[in-house]
């Protein structure tokens, strides 16, 4: 296993708070992330909800995925979980309690960046319990019509993401990383959200991205050979880039690191769920691994990859057999 695959869980120091505005309905938004015990993974807390109970970061709690991934228990939702996500895993952390006051995770500035600071400055702190892995032993893939995503056995995680738009601006672009917590703060975490002019004002007809302005998503002219903000682009591929950074936050549903090579063709917050399933409905492609100390090594052990021992793993891999992929899901053995 490479070296910058930490051993141990983490968890914050302290309690760091920040406001903003929800992207959908421009209302502001108070959250504060709190440390939480080893091995209890990330939750969310709707204190604006009395008598409402936490609801776990697991893909079994999406309720959503159209424009951003909604997670949801009962009547209490949390939608556009992404780029939070994408942050605690970018910057190592397995165990937080996050309070907030609305269904909106605050928009920031479009990007993970402002909650890579934020979780800086609560700082990390190393837990005793050990971490748990899923690592991919065989191929998985999910196709929707043009659309295309897998996942390959690798001994880091990585990610390789492509996009193609009808555009002059974007065009095809692609990016590869092996997503580290230094690679994932200087090359990821600053990319922001995009959207198109035309398509913006639909939303804005529709009651949507009301929050959306120039401070938080990259617009791009009607043109289709421009964007509006000013300052210009923060990377040459920013678009990619940023597609990758959803596509971390969406994977952080799994509950855990992950061993594997995702490589997405032009994929969207839906296909990231459908393969998080097809990877569940597979158990022959994957094994959990755990690691143990023995005396000043640290190693690391295959538990099993049955779906019987799936049972007893976290929440994520309980049976689901009796939900049907609506896509066509491949494991290659």
């Amino acid at each position: 296993m490479a070296s910058y695959i930490e051993p141990h869980q983490y968890t914050l120091k302290r309690s760091v708070s920040c406001c903003g505005i929800g992207l959908h309905t421009g209302r502001t938004v108070n959250m504060t992330i709190k440390p939480a015990s080893a091995n209890s993974g990330i939750s969310f807390y709707r204190s604006d909800l009395s008598g409402k109970g936490s609801i776990p970061a697991h893909m079994d709690k999406v309720v959503d995925t159209t424009l951003a991934t909604t997670i949801g228990e009962g009547s209490a939702k949390i939608s556009t979980t992404e780029h939070l996500l994408a942050a605690l895993r970018g910057s190592g952390i397995d165990n937080v309690h996050i309070d907030i006051d609305s269904h909106e995770i605050p928009i920031m500035d479009g990007s993970a960046g402002p909650f890579i600071h934020l979780l800086k400055r609560g700082g990390r702190k190393k837990q005793h319990a050990l971490r748990k892995v899923l690592r991919i032993t065989s191929p998985v893939s999910v196709t929707d019509g043009k659309k295309n995503i897998r996942i390959e056995p690798y001994d880091v995680f990585k990610v390789t993401g492509r996009i193609n738009f009808d555009d002059n601006l974007i065009n095809e672009q692609e990016y590869s990383v092996e997503v580290t917590r230094d690679r994932f703060c200087r090359e990821i975490a600053r990319a922001r959200t995009f959207g198109f002019v035309d398509q913006v004002e639909q939303l804005w007809k529709n009651g949507l991205a009301l929050g959306g302005n120039l401070n938080n998503v990259i617009a791009i002219h009607w043109d289709g050979r421009s964007i509006l903000n000013e300052e210009g682009l923060r990377f040459d591929d920013e678009f990619i880039r940023h597609k990758v950074l959803d596509l971390i936050g969406d994977m952080a549903l799994l509950g855990g690191p992950v061993l594997g090579h995702v490589i997405a063709d032009r994929s969207g917050h839906g296909l990231h769920l459908d393969l998080m399933q097809a990877i569940v409905d597979n158990p022959s492609c994957w094994e959990y691994v755990k690691f143990e100390k023995k005396g000043d090594a640290m190693l690391r052990r295959a538990i099993d990859r049955t779906r019987t021992a799936g049972k007893h793993l976290p929440p994520f891999f309980a049976d689901r057999s009796d939900a049907a992929m609506a896509h066509q899901s491949i494991c290659a053995a």
